[in-house]
């Protein structure tokens, strides 16, 4: 068992990490101020394989448990989801001590904490994550949203879980194509602040993709630690936690305009960092040995590196300026100077992004 602390004053929680974890779920949840009235959330793709096993594990632990199943993928992150929930959180008479438990990876997450966040004003919020992406990067800090036509995360909050419970067995059952999306996240810690577990991952890559127990613990609990880090210096992003977004001002850009069902939320980050550690350099951020590793890594995984065929540049561009970290209707991007350190860079021009993103055009 491995836990690590967020800190963050009276919003401070565990993030579990173990083999097995989901088994024990009732006994921690039983352990926690909460009260029994219990809506579980999770998708088409986890509840068949989950769904049932925690219900029941929260049942023997004296909680009354609703199934809550959306479908699985990025176009579920809707507000008439999140009103569907809401309904259910009514009928099964849900109230402010109540947790509201999310099964499943980000999309999960995120539609199921702003639920939490919403309902009440304000009830408990318990993260189960399943996917790689999830373990290491989106149950732990508290962004919860829903995704608007015009931009993705565009309606939410930042809204902490009680807790965060890592079960690493539940990778097993991951595709391949969702390890490899989540591993796009995971090589985003190394760029933006640890450079020896980004040769880490430059000598071991292989060993995650095998699934190896002993790497996979260790992939999670490096992220979840970094990210616990970079959220404790700032919770709201106000500033620095602004790093975290490295890749995804281009990535949210390519799944808006794809209709958040094209690309893998990993899938786009991944062409995201490339494109951006591409635009570092041509700023003068960031020397081309080390856009050279961030691309040999990413493509050794088989991940996307280049701009989808069809997109139109100025779309692209326009889709940036509804990016959440736009202020004053200047662009900024989170971009690497080195293997390890970035920087928040306000009042990118148009004309640097546009001669990058037609440079990794696929034609």
């Amino acid at each position: 068992m491995r836990n690590i602390n967020v800190a963050l004053g009276s919003r401070s929680y565990p993030i579990y990490i173990a083999n097995g974890l989901i088994n024990d779920l009732g006994t921690y949840l039983s352990e926690m101020p909460l009260g029994k009235e219990v809506l579980l959330v999770t998708d088409t793709n986890v509840g068949p394989l989950y769904g049932q096993k925690v219900a029941d594990v929260l049942l023997r632990a004296g909680f009354q448990v609703a199934v809550a199943q959306v479908p699985a993928g990025e176009s579920t992150k809707t507000l008439d989801q999140a009103a569907r929930l809401y309904d259910m959180a009514f009928d099964h008479g849900l109230d402010r001590t109540c947790p509201v438990v999310a099964l499943g990876g980000g999309v999960v997450g995120d539609l199921a904490g702003f639920v939490a966040a919403t309902y009440m004003r304000g009830v408990p919020f318990v993260q189960v994550p399943t996917t790689l992406l999830a373990q290491v990067d989106s149950s732990v800090g508290g962004k919860v949203a829903v995704n608007h036509p015009r931009g993705k995360n565009i309606i939410g909050a930042f809204y902490q879980p009680r807790a965060v419970f890592i079960d690493v067995d539940t990778l097993t059952t991951l595709s391949l194509r969702e390890l490899k999306a989540g591993l796009a996240e995971v090589i985003k810690y190394g760029v933006i602040w640890d450079k020896e577990f980004f040769a880490w991952l430059e000598e071991n890559i292989t060993r995650v993709l095998n699934r190896e127990a002993d790497a996979l613990g260790y992939v999670i609990e490096t992220c979840c630690i970094i990210k616990a880090a970079v959220v404790e210096q700032d919770e709201t992003e106000q500033g620095r936690r602004a790093i975290l977004n490295y890749g995804h001002t281009v990535g949210h850009a390519i799944e808006t305009l794809t209709g958040y069902g094209t690309y893998l939320h990993g899938e786009a980050v991944a062409v995201g960092m490339v494109l951006e550690a591409q635009l570092a350099r041509k700023m003068g951020l960031l020397e081309e040995e080390m856009v050279i590793r961030i691309q040999n890594l990413v493509s050794s995984i088989q991940l996307p590196v280049s701009l989808p065929t069809g997109l139109s540049i100025n779309d692209m561009i326009k889709s940036m300026y509804t990016d959440k970290k736009v202020t004053q209707s200047k662009l900024t991007f989170a971009l690497p100077t080195s293997i390890g350190v970035a920087e928040v860079i306000r009042g990118v021009t148009e004309s640097e992004i546009f001669s990058t993103l037609a440079e990794r055009l696929i034609v």
